[in-house]
């Protein structure tokens, strides 16, 4: 049996007859016969019997309906996603981000583009650099929001901005502050360090390096949202990307950018495979927009 053959038979078993099912599908009586006729011949055996003038479902045929029934049900979801993928609604939109955009660009990015699309959902999961791969490989997610594409991996991305490195500080400690700091203005400061924290404290770390800076680190933590606590709770400062620094903002907190500038890429990273979905797409556009705005 064929696809057709599926349709036409649960048609008319749902609908008791010939003319329920020809006006369900919207096609003419004889064609819901023949092709009938033609699945019963393809099985070698009947599937109704005709009894008061209503088709009457044989064994065979209430077994047969339990597996087709999953199989029709598929091709109408498969059906209405390819509506709303024409329409650009509807649809569930998996994406991993590092924790420093899940923090505050993503959901930004999610609320203003659910304005414009109420009817798409959102699986929403946090990801460190090292289970990017495995992420996307186990089909985990769709999408990998991140600063750094893996080496040699077998990824396509997509380049969506660029971020920079800010100090993030109690206004308290450096009051006279100048718009940007220079890392020399660091020395003497307790610092907490984020050097073991991936891609972007390695940056950090080798910027200090051809500088030959060396800062008094009392705390090394391993991830940026640590670092912007303990800068609250003032254990010190500490130097982080500026999507951390501006979600953890708050009254008596600052940021000053560095001198020289010190900058990344964000990219949306996929499977070579399973590149983003129509959907997918203007979603990252979203996303642009928001790392683009100051």
């Amino acid at each position: 049996m064929n696809l057709r053959h599926i349709e036409i038979f649960h048609a008319v078993y749902v609908n008791g007859s010939v003319s329920g099912a020809a006006r369900a599908l919207n096609i003419s009586q004889p064609s819901v016969s023949k092709t009938l006729r033609h699945a019963e011949s393809l099985l070698g055996f009947p599937l109704f019997q005709r009894t008061a003038g209503r088709l009457v479902p044989t064994e065979d045929a209430h077994i047969l309906f339990t597996e087709v029934r999953e199989i029709q049900d598929r091709v109408y979801a498969l059906r209405e996603a390819g509506r709303n993928l024409r329409r650009g609604t509807g649809g569930t939109l998996r994406l991993s981000a590092l924790p420093s955009l899940a923090l505050d660009a993503v959901p930004v990015a999610v609320s203003r583009f659910l304005r414009a699309h109420p009817n798409v959902k959102f699986d929403l999961q946090t990801v460190h650099h090292d289970d990017l791969l495995r992420k996307l490989y186990e089909r985990e997610t769709d999408v990998a929001i991140a600063y750094e594409v893996p080496p040699a991996a077998p990824l396509g991305h997509r380049w969506l901005g660029e971020g920079e490195l800010v100090a993030l500080y109690r206004e308290q400690d450096m009051p006279d502050a100048p718009p940007r700091l220079e890392l020399e203005c660091l020395r003497g400061q307790r610092f907490i360090t984020v050097a073991a924290s991936g891609p972007i404290g390695q940056l950090f770390t080798q910027e200090l390096g051809r500088l030959e800076i060396e800062l008094d680190e009392v705390v090394s933590a391993r991830t940026f949202h640590i670092a912007a606590t303990l800068v609250r709770l003032g254990v010190g400062m500490t130097v982080v990307d500026s999507f951390t620094a501006q979600a953890a903002l708050a009254p008596g907190m600052a940021m000053r950018p560095l001198k020289p500038q010190i900058t990344f890429d964000v990219h949306a990273m996929f499977l070579l495979n399973r590149p983003p979905t129509a959907l997918a797409t203007d979603f990252l556009k979203t996303l642009a927009q928001v790392i683009d705005t100051p």
